[in-house]
């Protein structure tokens, strides 16, 4: 599954997400089951899952591996005419800075439209705020979406709200329509299979589960093009402003 234009295949991409950093119990727990880490680049085989056929689990994990491990906070965005990808980190940079960490009081692990994830286990007003402002501040650097996307996004069936969003912000799930999770996996319709895995993911993050979730970072993410994996090109400390680190790893 792809969500950029036929036209833009060959254009990079860059979204603000939450990432842990990779020192990080959560981050390593992360790399282990989606067999990628997004800061490093590095790839490693899947640990296999009693009951699921390597492929199958190889499947299971194809979109959050490709995406990298995160929640959203700007969905991913082609760059606007006349803007470049330093004028992104310099915003991004000073935008961090007047900000604050955030903690989440716990996280759980849950079923979302039949894909699993980690979420907050009540909302979190100040990550919410959050959002909204990444959604408004960084809307000037977004290239509008062309009419091939948004009959794409449309095609997933949306409210009058969701596509007033989408031609507004170029995403419908924003606002108050957003909902910050981790993914864990693609889509797992079989019911059967569905809690298998949700089993296993318990098992894997269960010293992740019920717990707080420090957001301390403000992470840019890189797509080069169409179906390429994202990786972070830049981490910065929200309320320091300092850029803890700057990656642009090439897909294989």
């Amino acid at each position: 599954m792809t969500d950029l234009s036929p036209d833009l295949a060959e254009t990079p991409r860059y979204a603000l997400y939450y990432a842990p950093r990779a020192d990080e119990p959560l981050a390593r727990t992360a790399t282990q089951w989606l067999g990628r880490n997004a800061e490093t680049g590095q790839s490693r085989a899947l640990v296999p899952v009693a009951g699921i056929a390597y492929e199958r689990l190889a499947a299971i994990v194809a979109d959050p591996r490709l995406y990298g491990f995160h929640g959203t906070l700007k969905a991913p965005i082609a760059l606007a005419d006349g803007i470049t990808e330093r004028d992104l980190l310099d915003a991004v940079g000073r935008f961090a800075m007047g900000q604050r960490p955030i903690t989440v009081p716990t996280m759980v692990l849950t079923e979302l439209s039949d894909f699993l994830a980690l979420v907050p286990g009540a909302r979190c007003v100040e990550l919410h705020d959050l959002a909204d402002q990444c959604v408004v501040e960084f809307d000037e650097f977004r290239r509008p979406a062309d009419e091939a996307e948004l009959m794409r996004r449309r095609g997933s069936g949306l409210s009058q709200r969701q596509d007033d969003l989408l031609v507004r912000w170029g995403y419908p799930y924003v606002l108050e329509h957003w909902r910050f999770h981790l993914t864990l996996s693609g889509r797992l319709p079989d019911e059967r299979e569905r809690q298998m895995v949700l089993a296993e993911l318990r098992r894997r993050f269960g010293g992740e589960i019920d717990r707080p979730l420090a957001v301390r970072d403000l992470c840019v993410f890189r797509q080069p093009g169409l179906g390429r994996p994202f990786s972070v090109l830049a981490r910065f400390r929200l309320g320091g402003g300092r850029r803890l680190s700057t990656q642009v790893w090439q897909a294989a």
